[in-house]
Order: C-alpha cells, then structure tokens, then sequence
C-alpha cells in the first residue's frame, strides 16, 4: 500500500513519525560557542507547544490594544478643551469698601468738643431726707425655754417663724441649771443666729422659773451691750411676723394689746392698752379679782431700746441700778 508522505513544515521537521523516519535536529548551532551538544528529542515538543500557545493567545494583538487606548487617553488629558484664565493677580481678591450710611445727627444741647476722664469720689448728697436708707434695728428675741414634753415642738415653731424675719436678729434662748444637747441641736438646724445661755440659779422654789432665766437674758444683754429692740417671746406662744416687722419702729419703749384664752378656754379676750396716738390713755382687762395693777400688759405685750440697759447717760436715768424683773411678786405683776 502506496504511503502519502505530506511536506514537514519547518516547525515540526525535527518530528519523528511511526514509519521510523526522522531529521536529525541541528539544533547545535543554536548553541552558544559552537558547542557540540544536541538537545534531547524530548524537550522539543515541549518547546514547541509553549511557542505554539503564545501566537494563538495573540497577546501581541492584546499588548498594541491597549498600548494604542493608553495613548490616545494620555493624548486627550492632556489637551486643553477650553480657556482658563491663570492670571492670578491680588487685585482680583479685593473686598469691596463698606460704608456705613450716612446719619444726620443733630445735637439739641452744647456741642461735645472734649471728653474729660476724671473720677469724682465725692457723694452725691440726697435731696430729700427720705432718701437715706437707714439699716434696719436689731431685734434682741429672748425666749427663756426648760425641759417638758412639746419642748422640741415650741421651740421648732417659734424658730420657724423667727427663720422668716429679716435679719438682723438675735434669738437669745435661756435654759435653766444646765444647757441640753437637743436643745443645741434645734437652734441650729433652725438657722436663725442665736445665743445659747444658762441660768444657773437654783429656781426650785419659785413660783415662775422664768423670772430668772428672763433676769440673765437681760445681764447677757447688758454685759455685752447688745444694741437694739429687746422682746420677751414665751416658746408656748404663737407670734405673726407683722409684729416682728412693727417691733422696727419702736425708739425706747412701744405696748400693744394682747389676745388670748380665757381660763374656760372657750373664748378669747383681749389685755393691753388703750392707745391715743403714741399715748397710752387706758388698759383692756377682764381682770375680776379687782387686783390694783399698773400696767395690764402681757409679757409679750411690750418691747423696749436695750440701751435702757447698759447707758443711763442717754435716757437720763437718775440711778444706774441694773434693771431687773422682780421675784418676789406675784405672778401677772412682773409686768
């Protein structure tokens, strides 16, 4: 059977067939320096193949592709499309002037031509006496207090309302034989300023202890020569602070009239003078027993200067004895 032998193409002439034909590769002159060793008929397809695969992938084709894009990107980035102008100069970045409008100001009085700087320390003197403010009186409240079931209770209620008077006040609280802790502590969670005396006589026989510890609120006041308006307050006692505030404008002595209960506690009535201006022309009493008394005033009826205590000069007193309050009368008379 004839055979049909078909040309080699010069890539694969170095391919050996089944029949046993074959070129000798003279891949020697491939060789650098002339050498005389030939590549083994193994690694020729192999090498074939790899070059084979590159010109089908056409990565040349790919590589002008894209080389071209690049170019013609690069080309129109850099061409200008329109005018710009970069002539920056300083004048373009200038503000415009602002005005402001014009005003027509016309002075009534003298024409201001010179501003002077000086500091006048002088007082400017009130026209009128009215007005000088005059700082407020003192107010010297003596409470003389003792241990019993509703203690805590008065002095809370009476420290309560004393809380709501403008100051200057001074609560002057005396207790007898010796001063309590509890008392202390309700001073002065009350927040009222206070002095916290003792009465140190021995007051067991006395008919009413209070004479005595009223009697070292006013030798505190004396010794210490507290100034102002001195008001016998009782801690059973319930006061309105409209009184406090009247208390301001008494100058040496100032009585009013009291109410209170009667004995059957069924109505209230009224003890204390009657008055015609600044004068005392009589006294509201219920009094029954026909007792001869001067005054019929309560003990929380009245207030005075506490001057009167500590400066004779100034009232004129013609004695300096201390001013005290009697034990040895009867109850209603210390008065």
């Amino acid at each position: 059977m004839a055979s049909i032998r078909r040309t080699l193409s010069p890539a694969y002439h170095d391919r050996s067939y089944q029949n046993g034909a074959g070129f000798s590769s003279p891949s020697n002159k491939f060789l650098p320096n002339g050498s005389s060793k030939h590549f083994s008929s193994s690694h020729l397809p192999f090498l074939f193949n790899a070059v084979n695969i590159v010109y089908r992938k056409g990565w040349r084709r790919s590589f002008c592709r894209c080389l071209f894009f690049f170019v013609i990107g690069f080309v129109f980035g850099i061409a200008p499309f329109g005018y710009s102008d970069t002539d920056v100069r300083a004048k373009d970045f200038t503000f415009p002037e602002l005005k402001p409008p014009h005003a027509n100001l016309r002075f009534d009085d003298q024409i201001v031509t010179s501003v002077s700087l000086s500091v006048n320390t002088k007082l400017l003197e009130p026209k009128e006496s009215t007005d000088i403010i005059e700082p407020l009186k003192q107010l010297i409240v003596v409470t003389p207090t003792y241990n019993r079931g509703f203690q805590a209770y008065f002095l809370n209620r009476l420290g309560q309302v004393l809380r709501l008077v403008k100051p200057p006040l001074v609560w002057i609280v005396v207790e007898e034989k010796a001063a309590s802790h509890e008392t202390a502590e309700i001073l002065r969670k009350t927040g009222v300023m206070y002095r916290h005396v003792l009465c140190a006589f021995n007051s067991s026989s006395v008919k009413d202890p209070r004479v005595h510890q009223r009697n070292a609120a006013l030798e505190h006041i004396e010794r210490h020569k507290l100034d102002g308006i001195v008001f016998f307050a009782d801690d059973d006692n319930v006061y309105t602070l409209e009184l406090f505030e009247s208390l301001r404008t008494i100058s040496r002595f100032g009585t009013w009239p009291v109410a209170m209960l009667a004995q059957s506690k069924n109505k209230a009535i009224l003890e204390g003078p009657v008055c015609n201006a600044s004068q005392v022309i009589g006294w509201h009493t219920n009094d029954k027993s026909k007792r001869l008394r001067r005054f019929y005033a309560d003990m929380s009826g009245f207030a005075f200067n506490s001057s009167i205590l500590w400066d004779s000069k100034r009232w004129a007193r013609p004695f300096s004895n201390p001013i005290r309050q009697l034990d040895t009368v009867k109850e209603g008379f210390q008065v």
